[in-house]
């Protein structure tokens, strides 16, 4: 039997349901485990605590599954936790919105895998030796139960780098996605570039912030900086924005933001897009003497662990300093973070110390999270990774 024994004293977070077992908490390796294999955990008292995979290229050496032992991790278990996963977001497609995050990793028990689904495609991450091993028995189960037109792979993750895995993108099932795949989020639609866009395709994870933030746009002035393919500006179209200029430095983005706003028949007139570093741009905006009355910054992650927190914090600081000083009285910003690392009091913080700079008393008038189909597990802190502030200047 493949066999991990833990260290003295380092057995608790494994008791309290938390799925990673570092490298250093391992006292011993019994058996010819190989790397993604299934072992089972115990104490330096020889007590079973949970059954995980095994990796020991990864800092996460094991990644716990199933603390009943009673519960062998056969094909049977990988495909009900996939059903349950699924089951708990079906509720969340409707006409209005055919797009969802299926699977989210350790919130659903399924550590090292993402799937997504983008209308009639199914979109896949994975990041874990052990879930390469059951690929096959995930992808269908995933047909099964949704009968898309295709699943693709998009394991491109830096992740995979610590996990001794190669990157792999390619077509798992069916049918190649076309270049671009038409989905309905909000009741908007979008373009999205499964194959070659950001991360598995598109952000779901912003589906509620986008309505939210576009509640205060009616008639207003909007900037929305590292505006991808285009959420929170078509977002402000429909509840009535005046005009919008959309930010961010990916060719492919602002042109496939372009596309989408006739695609919605929106008045391209009122918008403008510009390819540009948003810090760089912001400075522009500033030297010009331009205002808005509402704008959105929504970095990509700049703290992807603790060791980098202070240095990200620095970077926030200075992003939505630049962001303050081009709103006046009254105006909004609606600002995130989605690293892990940044907890919603130090965001705050960071953002107080940024309007201190810029010379603006604020208030914060809405904090925004992670949507339901992307969960935080009572016992996995780390999946909360998605925070932002709607900021009001006195």
């Amino acid at each position: 039997m493949n066999k991990i024994i833990l260290n003295k004293g380092k057995d608790k977070a494994a008791w309290q349901l938390h799925p990673w077992v570092f490298s250093g908490a391992i006292h011993k390796v019994i058996g010819k485990v190989q790397n993604g294999n299934i072992v089972s955990v115990f104490n330096i008292d020889d007590e079973f605590i949970a059954y995980g995979m095994y990796n020991n290229t990864s800092r996460v050496a094991v990644r716990l599954l199933e603390w009943n032992p009673a519960y062998e991790i056969d094909e049977k278990w990988w495909r009900k936790r996939v059903q349950k996963a699924v089951k708990n977001r079906s509720h969340l497609l409707t006409k209005e919105n055919d797009t969802v995050r299926l699977i989210f990793a350790e919130a659903d028990f399924l550590p090292g895998l993402i799937a997504d689904k983008y209308a009639d495609f199914i979109s896949v991450q994975v990041h874990a030796a052990g879930i390469e091993h059951v690929k096959p028995i995930i992808v269908d189960e995933l047909v099964q139960l949704l009968a898309p037109k295709g699943i693709y792979e998009r394991s491109d993750l830096k992740s995979r780098e610590h996990e001794g895995l190669p990157d792999v993108n390619g077509l798992l099932w069916g049918e190649t996605p076309p270049e671009f795949v038409d989905i309905v989020e909000n009741g908007i639609h979008y373009k999205v570039n499964i194959i070659d866009g950001q991360k598995s395709g598109f952000y779901c994870d912003q589906r509620e912030n986008r309505w939210l933030t576009a509640q205060y746009v009616k008639g207003k002035k909007v900037l929305d900086c590292f505006c991808y393919s285009g959420g929170f500006t078509l977002n402000a179209f429909r509840e009535g924005a005046a005009e919008v200029t959309s930010v961010d430095s990916s060719a492919l983005a602002i042109e496939t933001l372009k596309s989408n706003i006739p695609h919605n028949s929106f008045d391209a007139g009122k918008h403008v897009a510009v390819q540009s570093d948003v810090n760089k741009y912001l400075r522009q905006l500033g030297e010009q003497g331009e205002k808005f009355d509402v704008i959105v910054l929504d970095p990509p992650k700049y703290a992807p662990s603790r060791s980098t927190l202070e240095k990200a914090s620095r970077a926030y600081k200075d992003l939505n300093r630049r962001g303050l000083l081009l709103l006046e009285s009254g105006g909004l910003l609606a600002t995130f973070s989605c690293s892990g690392a940044m907890d919603i009091d130090t965001f705050k913080q960071v953002i107080a110390w940024a309007a201190l700079d810029a010379g603006k008393e604020i208030q914060f008038i809405r904090q925004f999270s992670q949507p339901e189909d992307h969960p935080v597990r009572a016992s996995f802190s780390e999946g909360e990774y998605l925070k932002g502030l709607l900021v009001r200047v006195v």
